[in-house]
């Protein structure tokens, strides 16, 4: 356990420097800004999404770490830092909450409705999408492929929960694992394997190439 807390200390320690910048207060234009309004900003190493409630608030979908530890409300409803974003995101623990515009941009430019250009189907009234946004607050299960914070926003705004983030992820991970090559190099590292350890039976030999040749006719 001791080796964990310190993990978990130095985790928080490195990148403190990080989150002080982040805090620094950033003025954001609110007359730029519409009820139901689907807002993005760049964080981490992906796009963090939220809807725009009116006055200064905006509703989102975070996974955070903090909760699973405190149940001190003032200590969880301030801002979401990398470092409880993160963990939050292995610990799958999360939730839609309501924050200022800077607390939720940490400190990025806020982007509107660009997904307008990308979703088929149009977007519902802004009322309609702030209240669905709204009716949401609360914990909520995550999921960083099945259901994040892109997913809650799309639905909120579109009617259909999709991420196109995870989309051109899972291509990519498609595209790397039914490539050829990779087809090439499971077959020879599951002969090699096998002769290693002597055990190249009809039944080894069988299985291994079934599965390159799987991956060879999915590539």
């Amino acid at each position: 356990m001791i080796p964990f807390l310190q993990l978990l200390s130095l985790f928080f320690v490195t990148s403190k420097m990080d989150d002080e910048d982040k805090n620094k207060s950033t003025d954001y234009d609110l007359s730029s800004y519409k009820r139901g309004d689907l807002l993005e900003v760049p964080r981490t190493l992906f796009t963090h999404f939220g809807i725009y409630l009116g006055n200064n608030r905006v509703a989102h979908f975070i996974p955070d770490i903090l909760p699973v530890f405190t149940k001190n409300a003032e200590a969880v409803a301030k801002m979401v830092t990398n470092n409880r974003l993160i963990l939050g995101v292995v610990t799958k623990a999360a939730s839609v909450r309501v924050d200022t515009l800077g607390d939720f941009a940490y400190g990025s430019e806020i982007l509107v409705n660009r997904t307008d250009g990308l979703c088929s189907r149009p977007p519902l009234g802004g009322d309609e999408v702030a209240r669905r946004a709204e009716k949401l607050v609360g914990p909520c299960d995550y999921s960083l492929l099945w259901y994040n914070c892109e997913h809650y926003v799309m639905y909120c705004r579109y009617g259909v929960a999709i991420s196109y983030q995870t989309y051109q992820f899972c291509t990519a991970v498609r595209r790397i694992i039914c490539s050829r090559m990779n087809a090439y190099l499971t077959a020879l590292c599951g002969m090699g394997v096998m002769l290693y350890l002597g055990s190249l039976t009809l039944l080894n030999t069988a299985a291994t190439l079934l599965v390159a040749f799987t991956l060879w006719m999915a590539s």
